[in-house]
């Protein structure tokens, strides 16, 4: 047991509740899906496709809770809400709602087809904007809710050959925290909240669509998904705050973009395209962007990076602890300055 998850179970502030999770059938949704089982949810998972959705609802079981699958694309709307309205009277009044689901292109800009461009749009961008909003018509009238955006380093900092998903995460923060006043203006006990992701090892950098000579890959430093699940999962039983990052190369990212956005253009442009990709020829017969990748096998949670992957981020558990960190560090302070004087004396 990871100590981060450790910390996270000792609240049963999820027990029972039931929680809508996109994209729950592979990558950081599966492992968040898990994490929600372990801590006894009722879970509803959306995705494309049948193979890895099924496998998906037994991890949950398994884990300990209870997991349902609805098939649907999120770049549907009505396909959503369809989707929402079953899982309302199957399961019960939706309490969490927790969009990941995105898909993807790795190419140059100009080496995307219009359609393409359209389509990653819809499902990473849209999808949120479709979730969010089916979310929101079914808790206004109860209003009580939580809705946790998936976000990315990427939602504030783009990176070569990721303008399509770059863009669309962008997207998402600039309509989230629009959603987010509305709310307030309301005094709507209705949260939202975002959780912005590094580099995770899971299964998009096999069957995300691949213009590339080469295989793709995250750029290092990677995490396991579990670490993105921790984070995530936390942001639902913690939605006050309007963000949280995950992992210290975010940090670095949406710190050093603040302060010197200029110099980070210069580095990537030296350095991005090369850190996306392995030295293996791509394969080209698995892409997502149209259809689901897992009906013939069950992709699960990983990617095929865990000999260089983190299972933990002392950054994400810092993040967490801030204030008692703080207010350690502060005493901590204090009780070295009264020591000074005293010696002073």
């Amino acid at each position: 047991m990871r100590p981060q998850q450790e910390d996270l179970r000792r609240d049963d502030g999820l027990r029972d509740k039931v929680v809508v999770v996109t994209g729950a059938s592979g990558g950081v949704g599966r492992a968040v899906v898990r994490l929600l089982g372990e801590k006894g949810a009722k879970v509803a998972l959306i995705a494309r496709g049948t193979t890895g959705l099924g496998a998906a609802a037994v991890d949950v079981g398994v884990a300990g809770g209870s997991g349902q699958a609805y098939e649907a694309d999120v770049a549907d709307y009505q396909q959503l809400r369809k989707a929402a309205e079953r899982v309302e009277a199957e399961m019960g009044p939706i309490d969490v709602w927790i969009n990941v689901a995105f898909s993807s292109v790795f190419a140059k800009f100009t080496d995307i087809t219009p359609e393409e461009y359209e389509r990653t749009t819809a499902v990473t961008y849209l999808g949120y904007v479709w979730g969010t909003r089916v979310a929101l018509d079914l808790m206004r009238p109860r209003g009580r809710g939580t809705i946790v955006q998936t976000g990315s380093a990427l939602s504030q900092r783009g990176i070569p050959l990721q303008s399509a998903y770059c863009g669309a995460k962008h997207a998402v923060k600039g309509f989230t925290e629009s959603v987010r006043t509305e709310l307030l203006a309301e005094r709507s006990g209705i949260h939202i909240t975002m959780v912005q992701l590094p580099a995770v090892n899971t299964p998009q950098f096999d069957w995300v669509l691949n213009k590339l000579r080469r295989h793709p890959q995250p750029v290092p430093p990677i995490y396991q998904p579990e670490v993105a699940a921790d984070g995530i999962v936390y942001a639902a039983e913690h939605p006050e705050r309007k963000e949280y990052w995950v992992g210290i190369t975010t940090a670095a990212t949406l710190l050093a973009q603040r302060v010197a956005p200029a110099l980070v253009d210069r580095y990537l442009s030296r350095t991005g395209v090369d850190s996306q990709q392995t030295t293996e020829e791509t394969p080209t017969d698995v892409a997502n962007l149209w259809e689901p990748a897992d009906e013939a096998r069950d992709y699960g949670a990983h990617g095929s990076f865990d000999h260089r992957s983190h299972g933990r981020s002392p950054q994400l558990w810092l993040s967490q602890h801030r204030r008692p960190v703080l207010l350690a560090l502060g005493a901590g302070a204090l009780a070295g300055a009264f020591a000074a004087l005293r010696r002073a004396r």
